[in-house]
């Protein structure tokens, strides 16, 4: 049986990219008995922000029942019941609804290096990009309903939006704030949904910094970190998310860390080819999500 990560990192990747991920993770727990769970950390990042947080909160994740009949047919074999959470579902239904709420990176992956005067470039783009009007209420009481709290497992990433600069909410020396909070952060596109609010700082999403946030994972030697990494799936997004996870990848590898990236396979990315954002594609990405993970060896 595959073991299980001590660390999930999920990144960004729009309505179908949190599809995608809560299909794979669905299929890998039906299909290798990986309760993801029970990871001793969870990085998330704007539609992955939305996954963790979920896993977080001790929900299962649920690709849904025809996702489950979907494999089932291929596979001949007949699905076991799925077991359905209101609130995960709901919250899923609601981050599809969001649209934009989850894209991916929206400023060029380069101004997230950390180079010298990194930080002061994407803050001066931040604030050359008009407020967003679009609000994310309804997503925000659906997770603040799900009952997920920074005990030490959760961190989610976002962007100081004055000083270009990421913050992990739920790492040590964060911020204070709630996981609604911080999702809703983590999911505010720059000129579509305004900034959030915390504290007296303003955040936006966090695939402003990178399509993973890969380097944030708390791991040492011997920490196996798992990746997801929906963008790879776009033609567009494919070339700078890989090479993201691969610099971040190094540094982690560099303290002894374990890495594995998992992207969409051929099956799941066609259904993603229609735009990371085309919500009515979600039931084809679901199943097809769940089919990978039942795959995975």
């Amino acid at each position: 049986m595959p073991e299980l990560p001590d660390v999930l990192v999920c990144g960004v990747g729009g309505a179908l990219g949190e599809a995608w991920m809560r299909g794979l993770l669905n299929g890998m727990a039906d299909g290798a008995g990986l309760d993801l769970r029970r990871c001793e950390h969870f990085v998330g990042s704007s539609a992955g922000s939305i996954v963790t947080a979920v896993l977080a909160a001790g929900e299962r994740p649920d690709a849904g029942a025809r996702a489950a009949a979907a494999w089932g047919d291929a596979a001949d074999e007949t699905p076991e019941p799925v077991g359905d959470s209101t609130l995960a579902r709901s919250a899923a239904r609601a981050a599809g609804r969001a649209g934009a709420a989850m894209l991916t990176p929206v400023v060029p992956l380069a101004l997230a290096a950390t180079a010298p005067g990194g930080a002061l470039v994407r803050a001066a783009a931040l604030r050359a990009v008009p407020r967003g009007r679009q609000e994310l209420d309804r997503l925000g009481e659906l997770i603040e309903g799900l009952g997920s709290r920074f005990d030490g497992r959760l961190r989610i990433a976002a962007v100081d939006r004055a000083r270009g600069r990421r913050v992990l909410f739920g790492a040590p020396g964060a911020p204070p704030a709630r996981v609604r909070e911080a999702v809703l952060a983590s999911c505010a596109v720059p000129a579509v949904f305004p900034p959030v609010r915390i504290g007296d700082r303003e955040y936006v999403d966090g695939g402003v910094w990178s399509p993973t946030n890969l380097d944030a994972a708390p791991a040492g030697r011997g920490t196996r970190v798992l990746c997801l990494a929906p963008t790879a799936a776009s033609r567009a997004l494919r070339a700078p998310t890989l090479a993201a996870v691969k610099t971040e990848t190094l540094a982690l590898r560099a303290r002894g860390a374990e890495v594995e990236l998992i992207t969409p396979d051929a099956a799941s990315a066609a259904t993603m080819s229609g735009g990371l954002m085309n919500a009515r594609n979600r039931a084809a990405v679901l199943a097809a999500g769940y089919a990978q993970g039942r795959r995975a060896p």
